[in-house]
């Protein structure tokens, strides 16, 4: 028993050691416990920093890559200009109409047509869960400003005022806001007004070295009856060979009427509103229901030469596209549906003719072409403004208008020529269709091109 006790003794003796020593142990695991969970924080805050670095500099790498294509955008875009401009291309501008909040509460009216914020020359369409992306020569988003879209078309207005012939159409179905862009409202004008208060202000600056006259006339096409705007009556006209002899063709009884002032020709503008043909349809509740032509000349002398300039600016509002059971035509509407869409064809089939640049191109199919020829002519400058929408419900419509623009854009011209007249003799190289001839109020002028094809001119 009492060796017992003795061991017990000693155990109990060598307890406090033993206690300490754990004591000792469990500090020190709970000291490194604390400094790895100290540790182990640190590491993750140097994990965190290293992330965020990596991301900022891929971020800044991206914003570099961003903008690096950005400009080469911005430069093939330049130089695919300028090839246009030499070539004489037909430039195509698209403009999506943006959707009301009306239209999207409406069943099928998703939107399917999306620009690319980073491509001012591309436009993709949604089509049975496929993208079909088109590249045109320029994209205004749906957001796009009247302003912005006139800046694309300013410089041709100069180029009318030095002597070239230049027409600007806008082309898509009823209801796509051609109108609007080509007429606007009195907040926000089109560019009709745009174009000829341009006019009027770089005219105002070259008074001091060049002479101007300026007169205007417009007409409509509505079911193949040539109509002046500028009569109270709609009183229909016709094309006629003038009995001077010269072959020429002319309207009897065009109103030509000559200009002086910006306001001048705001009321000419109104007039001709007015005295349009417009109707509802299902598709439109004012829809233009005829081609309506614009034609204003500028004869310039230069007061230190006597040379003359003369250049012509065709400004042309296409009445819409439309499919006639979509839009409920019927009776007297149904015709000017028929009469629409036959005139649209056989300006494809002119476009078509010029791309193909066959010898024979049908201008005189349609009245529209026929007063058409002097802007898709040889040496003229012409820009088309598709107008397309964005919604489901029009994704038919919206692919054959697109369809046509691409169409459109690899027409090619020639180069412009400039319609002027040095020492009484024109500049331009005879034979060629560049003459200038003696302009004649009331006239729709016919001179002969290179290939013999018909080059119609409104006076």
């Amino acid at each position: 028993m009492s060796f017992f006790f003795t061991a017990l003794q000693k155990r109990l003796t060598a307890l406090p050691s033993t206690l300490r020593s754990m004591k000792t142990d469990y500090a020190s695991l709970k000291s490194q416990v604390q400094n790895f969970s100290e540790f182990y924080g640190a590491a993750i805050n140097e994990a965190k920093k290293q992330i965020s670095a990596a991301i900022s500099e891929m971020s800044e790498a991206n914003k570099d890559l961003l903008e690096k294509y950005r400009k080469e955008v911005a430069l093939r875009r330049k130089y695919h200009e300028q090839l246009v401009e030499l070539k004489g291309n037909i430039r195509v501008l698209c403009r999506v109409k943006p959707v009301l909040k009306e239209d999207q509460q409406e069943e099928g009216q998703s939107v399917v047509v999306t620009t690319d914020p980073n491509n001012e020359s591309s436009l993709a369409v949604l089509n049975k869960g496929k993208t079909r992306v088109f590249e045109l020569d320029k994209v205004f988003h749906p957001q796009a400003t009247q302003e912005e879209v006139f800046q694309e078309i300013e410089p041709l207005v100069t180029s009318c005022i030095d002597g070239y012939h230049v027409c600007i159409f806008a082309y898509g179905q009823t209801g796509s806001g051609k109108t609007y862009t080509m007429e606007g409202n009195m907040e926000n004008p089109g560019i009709n007004q745009r174009a000829l208060k341009q006019l009027f202000s770089v005219i105002e600056e070259r008074k001091d070295m060049w002479s101007y006259t300026i007169t205007v006339s417009s007409v409509e096409i509505y079911n193949e009856v040539l109509r002046d705007l500028m009569s109270k009556d709609g009183e229909k006209l016709d094309i006629k060979i003038n009995p001077d002899g010269t072959g020429q063709l002319h309207v009897p009884g065009l109103r030509v009427i000559e200009v002086k002032s910006f306001q001048h020709i705001k009321k000419i503008l109104a007039t001709a509103r007015r005295n349009r043909i417009t109707f509802g349809t299902q598709m439109n509740q004012h829809s233009s229901r005829s081609h309506a032509l614009l034609c204003v000349t500028v004869q310039g002398t230069d007061l230190a030469t006597g040379s003359k300039t003369t250049g012509k600016l065709n400004l042309v509002d296409l009445a819409g596209s439309e499919r006639v059971w979509k839009s409920g035509a019927e009776g007297e509407r149904l015709k000017e549906a028929q009469n629409i869409n036959r005139s649209l064809l056989a300006l494809g089939d002119v476009i078509q003719a010029l791309r193909a640049r066959h010898t024979h191109i049908p201008f005189r199919n349609s009245r529209l072409t026929y007063l058409l020829q002097d802007s898709l002519g040889k040496g003229s400058k012409t820009v088309m403004v598709v107008q397309v929408s964005a919604l489901e419900s029009n994704l038919g419509e919206t692919l054959c208008s697109l369809k046509f623009a691409q169409r459109v854009c690899k027409v090619e011209l020639g180069p412009a020529a400039r319609k002027i007249e040095s020492g009484g003799q024109d500049s331009g190289p005879r034979g060629t269709g560049l003459e200038t001839p003696v302009l004649k109020k009331g006239q729709l002028i016919i001179s002969k091109t290179f290939d013999c094809n018909p080059h119609a001119v409104f006076v």
